[in-house]
């Protein structure tokens, strides 16, 4: 665990460039796509950052790419271990095909079928334990330490919060101008990863937090100013329900760098979905609605404003998407 020393934004730079040049050859350079549809309802310019269509499906890929390449030789031969609600999973599965290696992932009981289905395609082994991340996490951690093979976290660790910061590398060379970035936030690599990199380098854009009101585990931390337990209900946004462990330094990094925290419902989560699928074609899942779900509750605050919204992945069960959308 990266746990107990504070981990600085200040960071994050340096980890974000590196990343940048060792996942270049594997993680896709997402396309920015312009949305006349919520350009022309918050009256501003609102761009997607389609990392729904990232490798693997989801902007997990660049994390688990970055800390997988990032290990030793000796490392990677004595195996490897994660912790995933489906994403990061398969994110590491893929890196670890690539490279000809196998490992083993630990998830909830209760994690999306779909995203399940496809783990199975790939050469790891599957433990389901417990009905909440944390769990599993602390899992694989310990079965970790018992066989002395390395843990890759799903979001707690440097090297992944620098994978996921390149995103913003992306948009800092596709846009002269961001006035805001609604960023999906669960354990807050991603998020850890944009706003500590835009705010190391000095980049004024606002950066907004995005969490389902059934498990706003880091705004409410942040708000007590400690990481708190809760319980997470059930949520379209399955991808960021779920605590996050102690010490995690992405904690420290959001409570430094997020500028706003925006919480939505169910309800609020589900339009967003409707709005990707029948006005701009494209299959997200809960979690990426976050950000179009928050710009629309917040959209009367970015009037006349450049705004990017992270869709951070499509996996979605066609049961979900079927209630959803009928």
């Amino acid at each position: 665990m990266i746990a107990e020393t504070k981990y600085s934004y200040l960071n994050v730079e340096r980890e974000v460039r590196e990343a940048e040049k060792r996942i270049r050859p594997y993680a896709v350079e997402t396309p920015l796509e312009y949305s006349r549809y919520l350009s022309r309802l918050g009256r501003c310019r609102v761009y997607l950052k389609l990392e729904n269509i990232q490798r693997t499906g989801s902007f997990k890929f660049r994390g688990a790419a970055n800390h997988i390449l990032s290990l030793s030789g000796e490392d990677i031969h004595r195996g490897v271990v994660t912790a995933s609600t489906g994403n990061h999973g398969a994110a590491f599965a893929e890196m670890l095909e690539i490279m000809g290696r196998g490992g083993t992932i630990y998830l909830p009981e209760n994690a999306a079928r779909g995203k399940v289905d496809v783990l199975r395609t790939y050469n790891v082994d599957l433990k389901f334990t417990g009905d909440d991340c944390e769990i599993a996490e602390t899992a694989a951690r310990e079965d970790a330490a018992a066989t002395g093979r390395v843990f890759i976290p799903p979001y707690n660790h440097p090297k992944i919060v620098g994978g996921q910061g390149t995103v913003a590398m992306e948009l800092e060379r596709r846009l002269d101008t961001m006035d805001a970035v609604f960023v999906p936030i669960g354990g807050g690599g991603l998020m850890a990863g944009i706003s500590g990199y835009f705010k190391s380098v000095g980049h004024p854009v606002r950066c907004i937090g995005c969490q389902p009101e059934n498990s706003p585990v880091m705004a409410e931390s942040v708000k007590a100013g400690r990481i708190v337990a809760m319980e997470s209900k059930p949520t379209l946004s399955d991808g960021t329900a779920g605590g996050m462990e102690p010490g995690s330094i992405t904690f420290d990094i959001c409570r430094e760098t997020v500028d706003d925290y925006i919480i939505v419902s169910e309800d609020e989560i589900a339009d967003g979905i409707r709005v990707m699928v029948e006005r701009h074609y494209m299959l997200v899942e809960g979690a990426a609605a976050l950000s179009v779900a928050s710009f629309i509750r917040a959209k009367e605050r970015f009037r006349d404003k450049t705004v990017v919204l992270i869709i951070s992945g499509r996996k979605i069960a066609p049961d979900k998407l079927k209630t959803i959308l009928c």
